[in-house]
């Protein structure tokens, strides 16, 4: 399927790795520009050669905390102007709720609300004169299934997609979409860095607990990053322009409601 945005700028944040890494991978193969992001510029020049080795797309690697604003200001001055965003932030680390003082708490919301938040500020307007304008938020399943011990990230994820719902509406008569893909359990460093955590803290081995994850998920497996990135590439492109203000799980089929 041409996706019809070979002519296209692509921001894709946290994109160093894991699914940032595979959404910036399909948007290039795709044709589009992509503008890469990561904290560490050894893991970010790495990634930006090896997609523009296997694609042939123009890639520009910014190595920054988005966290910050200078690491937004940063990002977005990499390019002239932006036509598809896609918002990823690693999440905090899990922990239990009593453990997340006002610092952490503050830091959760800086890095998965409103980091995210401030860069759809900055580049909606333009997508708005332009006519043309895809955004997708990368946040978790347990937006819509919340699990212990990832209360800040839960409800950090949940208070961006309440903060755009009302943004979706407002721009899509410009064709500026807004939408949110909800990751369950992936084949990345994050899930690794879970079970881990899940070990040392129970004292079971991370085989055992991984293998019960598996044995809860319907599909019984992990998804895979390219699953993911197909799904993001398809949200970006010129025939998603009817879709917007939504939350599109891909879990496996974990989630037990029926929206």
């Amino acid at each position: 399927m041409d996706l019809n945005i070979a002519d296209r700028t692509a921001i894709v944040c946290a994109s160093s790795r894991g699914l940032g890494r595979a959404c910036a991978l399909e948007l290039a193969r795709a044709g589009a520009r992509i503008v890469l992001n990561g904290r560490d510029p050894d893991t970010l020049a790495a990634t930006a050669a090896a997609i523009r080795q296997e694609t042939g797309a123009d890639v520009i690697a910014v190595a920054a905390d988005l966290s910050t604003q200078a690491g937004r200001d940063a990002l977005l001055s990499a390019v002239p102007q932006v036509d598809i965003l896609v918002n990823n932030n690693g999440g905090p680390p899990a922990r239990d709720f009593r453990m997340v003082d006002r610092d952490a708490l503050l830091a959760g919301l800086e890095a998965n609300m409103v980091a995210p938040a401030m860069l759809v500020r900055a580049v909606i307007d333009g997508m708005v004169d332009r006519r043309f304008g895809r955004i997708v938020n990368i946040t978790s399943g347990s937006v819509k299934m919340p699990l212990a011990g990832l209360d800040l990230s839960s409800g950090a994820r949940a208070g961006l997609t309440g903060y755009l719902a009302g943004v979706a509406r407002s721009v899509a008569h410009a064709n500026v979409t807004i939408n949110h893909l909800l990751p369950g359990s992936f084949d990345t460093d994050r899930i690794t860095s879970l079970v881990a955590g899940q070990a040392k803290a129970s004292g079971r081995p991370a085989a055992d607990i991984l293998a019960e994850r598996l044995a809860g998920i319907p599909a019984k497996r992990l998804g895979t990053p390219a699953e993911f990135g197909a799904a993001c590439a398809f949200l970006c492109s010129d025939m998603a322009g009817y879709i917007t203000g939504q939350s599109l799980l891909i879990d496996g089929g974990i989630f037990p409601g029926i929206m």
